[in-house]
């Protein structure tokens, strides 16, 4: 009787308890005296073992936020409790957790959900430590069991997402704040990888395996698809994992399909690309287990199925499948046979077979989107491109696509950015469209191909239809940069993006300009050679007659380019002259008479403009010529805005640092493999461009100049802030 009396004065405590909360939950969400109902759920969190309370309302309660919180109390009162816990008291509230979960796996509550199963996976990493082999493998026994599918559809959805919760936990960027030292959260990450990382993926292999043959035969959407697309997030989740453990050393530098990856280029970089690097044990899961061609298989299967419905692309299973695509084209590592090159190889042809449909050919897939057809694809394609750049060399990147098309993927490559720049020149808009993005993930691609991956500052070198692909490209960029700069001197906006855009805003992309600049230096110096020409003889044909604004935005533009293409950013040291420049014109031995320096005194069209109008030769120098009419006063009024200075004064600083007397050539730079002939004809050539402007040379005359124009520019633009602050800048 007594018992009974206690019984109902517990069930009757248990009531109150879970009225006040759901009261609380209610008036937070009507805005009704909120203070005191977050005092009163505040109240449960931090009462003293509050479990069997809180377990009441998660299985009693009708409101869901009460529910949240009742979770949300048992986590925080277990983490602050768990010295005192008995061990089969913490065992109780892991189980009851994952047991909650799969019970209610089908509630339209998700969030509930989803919160009880990241409260186990907290209290399992807590424990992890304490917790026997035996121990886990009861928890574990019973997820395995959800995620077969046994218990149904709704189940396995929860088993994998419990699994991806663990996952999070476990890893240090996403891991819940315990109060613990460094050390634990290490020790649960090392143990996690080494002995259930690999476990959890088959997993997920298998439970979305195990669905797609109902999906793919399937006319509609069916509940599995919730299970395979649980599935390949959780796979994408562990390959994005940073793993560290028993992954054998590899080697120095990259070599054809290597286990070794550049890491140099990341600071040009505007996208992400996270490099998978694993050893052998992962070989028979990943790689010769026919994995890779079922995921191609699935995706293929789906596009073929619902192409003509065009919002299928950004379904949450296709999405998953494409990202996990992407993810394995970045796979590096001791995971493929040192010894065999063409496994990665083999691997890396498969992945592109599925994917070039995604992006070629570049005008009918850029002209779907601009129908009204997702981005989304098309955009991870380039990210596609991306992670194989990163893990290869431009050689080796280039003979990919030959073997299933006509060209090369650095053809592809150029076409597909030259489609992207188009429609941003047809579009010619300041918002940030599909084009931006796609431009910005391409530009990364040639810039991960192109930074030197040995150190001594040379670029990879491109076979001879990269190197084509590479100026087709670097000409459509300048024209495109030249027509925005044109169009913007017509803005009547004073916050257009493009003027407001400083010099350093816009150098990573630069620098990205020119390394495709300098993959193709034989073309692309004489290029802008000519552009120059033509930008002053238009100024100098119609000066006085036509508007000179589009032409000296145009000159800007060049400035700027040709600045990033001809020297780099010295970052605190003296920079050299690019590899390229220097080694490229093995036949120039003459300095006037060297590609760089044609450029340099076609900046100025080989005149420049006195007084009145007044026509006069150049004897010497770079855009040093045109520079130095600044410093007749009609000109200055006429032509020379504070901005063009702008451009100008830091051409002058980048392009002094590199070429304005710089130290004595050492022939110990020749790169040793080369013949004796070109080796000598090589030396001639650099030793001709770095003289020119050296000390007992040009190299003084200009100096002055430079200085003159400085001083000048200085004492003419005293209220021009941003062209004073370049001047001290530089």
């Amino acid at each position: 009787m007594m018992q009974q009396q206690q019984n109902a004065a517990d069930m009757a405590q248990l009531h109150s308890t879970m009225q006040a909360i759901e009261l609380a939950c209610s008036s937070i969400q009507m805005h009704m005296n909120p203070a005191a109902a977050e005092a009163t759920i505040m109240s449960l969190n931090q009462s003293p073992h509050p479990y069997k309370a809180c377990q009441f309302i998660l299985e009693n309660s009708q409101v869901a936020n009460a529910r949240f919180q009742a979770a949300a109390a048992i986590r925080d009162a277990a983490i602050r409790e768990w010295s005192f816990l008995t061990g089969d008291d913490k065992k109780s509230l892991i189980s009851f957790c994952l047991c909650y979960v799969m019970q209610h796996a089908g509630s339209s509550d998700g969030y509930v959900q989803v919160k009880v199963s990241s409260v186990a996976a907290q209290l399992i990493k807590r424990g992890w430590l304490d917790f026997t082999a035996a121990e886990k493998e009861t928890f574990f026994y019973q997820v395995n069991q959800a995620v077969l599918g046994i218990h149904g559809i709704d189940v396995q959805f929860s088993g994998i997402n419990f699994l991806e919760s663990l996952v999070s936990e476990f890893s240090p960027s996403t891991s819940s704040a315990m109060g613990l030292p460094r050390e634990f959260h290490e020790q649960c990450r090392m143990s996690l990888e080494l002995n259930y990382l690999k476990t959890f993926y088959c997993w997920a292999r298998d439970a979305a395996v195990g669905v797609t043959k109902k999906i793919t035969e399937s006319d509609n959407e069916v509940p599995e698809v919730k299970v395979c697309t649980a599935g390949l997030r959780l796979m994408l989740q562990i390959m994005n994992w940073d793993f560290r453990y028993n992954i054998p050393a590899t080697k120095a530098g990259i070599d054809v399909f290597s286990p070794g990856v550049r890491a140099d280029s990341s600071s040009l970089k505007r996208s992400e690309c996270v490099v998978v690097q694993l050893g052998p044990a992962w070989r028979d899961v990943l790689i010769s287990s026919g994995h890779v061609g079922w995921l191609l298989g699935l995706y293929a299967a789906l596009r073929g199925k619902f192409a003509c419905g065009g919002y299928w692309l950004d379904c949450p299973i296709a999405v998953s499948a494409r990202k996990l695509i992407v993810q394995f084209c970045s796979l590096t590592g001791t995971i493929f046979h040192p010894d065999n090159e063409l496994i990665q190889e083999q691997h890396l042809l498969l992945l592109l077979s599925g994917i070039i449909q995604w992006i070629d050919p570049p005008d009918a897939v850029s002209q779907a989107i601009e129908s009204g057809k997702s981005e989304s694809e098309m955009l991870d394609g380039c990210r596609a491109l991306l992670s194989m750049a990163t893990v290869t060399t431009p050689f080796a990147f280039d003979q990919l696509l030959k073997s299933i098309r006509p060209f090369g993927t650095l053809a592809l490559l150029s076409t597909l950015m030259c489609e992207v720049i188009k429609v941003l020149m047809t579009n010619n808009t300041d918002e940030e469209t599909w084009s931006w993005e796609a431009r910005d993930i391409l530009l990364d691609t040639w810039t991960t191909l192109l930074m030197s991956m040995d150190g001594t500052g040379g670029n990879p070198l491109l076979p001879p239809e990269g190197i084509l692909a590479a100026s087709n490209l670097f000409a459509l960029i300048v024209e495109s940069e030249l027509r925005v700069a044109s169009a913007s001197a017509m803005n009547d906006k004073d916050d257009s993006d493009y003027l407001q855009a400083s010099i350093s805003a816009m150098d990573e992309r630069l620098s990205s300009y020119a390394l495709i600049a300098r993959a193709a230096v034989d073309v692309t110096i004489p290029l802008l050679a000519r552009l120059f020409s033509e930008c002053f003889s238009r100024l100098h044909q119609g000066r006085g007659i036509i508007d000179p604004t589009p032409t000296l935005e145009e000159l800007y533009s060049l400035l700027l380019i040709t600045g990033h293409v001809l020297a780099d950013e010295g970052e605190g040291e003296t920079p050299l002259v690019p590899h390229t420049i220097q080694t490229h014109f093995v036949d120039t031995v003459e300095a006037d008479k060297h590609p760089t320096v044609v450029l340099s005194r076609s900046l100025g069209s080989r005149t420049c403009y006195g007084t009145k109008g007044r026509i006069k030769p150049f004897t010497s120098g770079l855009i040093i010529k045109f520079a130095e009419q600044s410093l007749d006063p009609e000109m200055r009024t006429s032509v020379f805005s504070p901005r063009l200075m702008e451009a100008v004064i830091w051409f002058l600083a980048r392009w002094s640092c590199t070429y304005l007397m710089p130290e004595e050539f050492r022939d110990s730079n020749i790169n040793a493999g080369h013949d004796n002939e070109y080796q000598f004809r090589q030396l001639q050539s650099r030793k001709a461009l770095l003289s020119f402007f050296g000390e007992h040379n040009q190299g003084k005359p200009v100096l002055d100049t430079i200085v003159r124009i400085s001083v000048t520019t200085l004492l003419s633009y005293p209220g021009e802030k941003d062209l004073q602050w370049s001047w001290l800048r530089e």
